[in-house]
Formats: C-alpha cells, sequence, structure tokens
C-alpha cells in the first residue's frame, strides 16, 4: 500500500492551480470529533476551496447520520447561512456516528475524454477542437465520523455505491506519527490509480495547505502519517458512467472524509 507523499515535495500553490484541486470541494465538519459522553454535536457543512474555510452553503443535501448499530437516522434541523450551512444530531447511543452529508446532485456541464481521463469542458484552459463533449452532473459526498463513549465499527461499513473512502484505521484513533489506512471505492469496488490529496486546516495559517498526496493502489489502498496535530480532508475525484435512470449519462464524483489527528 503506498504511503502519501510529504508536502515539501509538492510545489503548494503553483501545482494546486495546475492539477485545478483548487476547484470548490464539500466539507461536513463536527465541533468535536470524541465527545466523551456528551449527547449531541454540533456540524457545520460548506463548499470550500481551502479546507474548512466556509464558502458556499451546503444547500439541497439530504443530511443524516448512520448511528453505532449500522442503521440510518435523522440529524435536526438545517439552519442555512450564506457561507454555511449549521445542524445538531443527537447520540442517542454509545459508540461511533456517520455524519454524512448524503449524495447531493449539483450543478451540469460538459466534459470530453483525453486520453484515459475525463476533462470538463474548459477545465486548465481553452477546450480542445474537435472534442466529443457529453453531459455530465456532478455528485457530492461529505463526511466525517464522531464517537461518543468506546469506537465502534458497524457505521464504518462501506456503502457499496458510488464514490467512498472506506477507513481501515478507525478514524476516530488516528495519531500523529502513526500510519492511517483507507481504502477508495467505487460501486463497492476498489478504485486503483485514484489521485487522493489530502488538506490541513492549519494550512490556511502557514501556506502549507497540502499536507501530502498520493495514488491508489491496485487494492483502491493508500495511506497516511500525520505529521501534525489537527484536522485533516481527504480529497477524491472520480468521473464514470452514471446510474441507470439519472438526468445525464455522465457523473463527477466528489468525496472528503474530515478526520482529526492527536
Amino acid at each position: 500500500m503506498p504511503s502519501i507523499c510529504r508536502p515539501a515535495a509538492l510545489a503548494a500553490a503553483a501545482l494546486l492551480l495546475a492539477s485545478g484541486v483548487q476547484a470548490h470541494m464539500p466539507y461536513v465538519l463536527p465541533s468535536i470529533f470524541d465527545v466523551g459522553q456528551r449527547g449531541h454535536i454540533l456540524v457545520q457543512a460548506s463548499f470550500t476551496e481551502d479546507a474548512f474555510v466556509p464558502d458556499i452553503a451546503m444547500r439541497d443535501a439530504p443530511f443524516h447520520l448512520i448511528a453505532p448499530d449500522g442503521q440510518q437516522g435523522a440529524v435536526g434541523p438545517v439552519s442555512y447561512l450564506r457561507d454555511v450551512s449549521v445542524f445538531e444530531a443527537d447520540l442517542k447511543a454509545e459508540g461511533t456516528y456517520r455524519l454524512t452529508s448524503g449524495q447531493r446532485l449539483g450543478r451540469k456541464g460538459r466534459m470530453y475524454k483525453d486520453g484515459d481521463q475525463w476533462k470538463m469542458g474548459g477545465e486548465g484552459g481553452r477546450t480542445p477542437a474537435g472534442v466529443e463533449l457529453v453531459e455530465v452532473q456532478s455528485t457530492t459526498l461529505a463526511e466525517a465520523y464522531v464517537t461518543r463513549g468506546r469506537p465502534s465499527d458497524a457505521a464504518l461499513k462501506p456503502y457499496g455505491v458510488a464514490l467512498e473512502i472506506q477507513a481501515l484505521t478507525h478514524p476516530n484513533g488516528l495519531s500523529v506519527g502513526a500510519d492511517a489506512t483507507f481504502r477508495v471505492l467505487f460501486d463497492g469496488a476498489p478504485l486503483a490509480g485514484l489521485e487522493v490529496t489530502v488538506f490541513r486546516s492549519a494550512g490556511v495559517y502557514d501556506g502549507r495547505k497540502v499536507a501530502a498526496k498520493a495514488t491508489t493502489d491496485a487494492g483502491g489502498g493508500f495511506a497516511f502519517r500525520p505529521e501534525g496535530a489537527g484536522t485533516y480532508l481527504v480529497l477524491v475525484r472520480h468521473r464514470a458512467a452514471a446510474p441507470a435512470g439519472a438526468e445525464t449519462p455522465y457523473r463527477s464524483y466528489t468525496y472528503t472524509l474530515a478526520f482529526d489527528a492527536i
């Protein structure tokens, strides 16, 4: 399983602009990841270009949670501000919860095939002449895990649908200097050769926004070793044929997972 390369090898802002990862990405951020014995959690959700800096409120998202028993549950009413959406969630039982935006369908556009990769029209400059453009719709999913009391595993089970990151190391037990392992899945199958970017919240202040980058191995796996305490956001994107009955023949999937390391 490949480890993610260090940020010193990344050429920061210039590299980000060249790769296009500065496009808006979704996130959900709980007020705390280990709540002790508190019976509720406050969560914010937004679209952003800088990890955890709210920019565009996440509207029309089917927010919910997966409880420690693996069952889906509701969250409290959502308050929509201009830059951020905010809600509370009750944590009635002990264990680990998955807080999720749910699959959210977004704007529609057009993309074209460049070798083995799909690119959005106008992405990275002018669209080449003569390429075949196809209709595509963005699909976003943002998640985080919180634990009340002792951690549990049922909420970590993959959905088996669309793009997602499976945490192989429990996300509420990550520590500085220790490897955390993950697997990227698409429709339940490992997704090899996909670029992974890890952002760090402290990067807004010290100019090192990207903590690390990697490419998934044949089993869809990658590993990350946090070098400092703080909050991190893992981002993956994938473009593929849409499910039967979708409004467009293709979808552009974005998934993020927020976690902290201590």
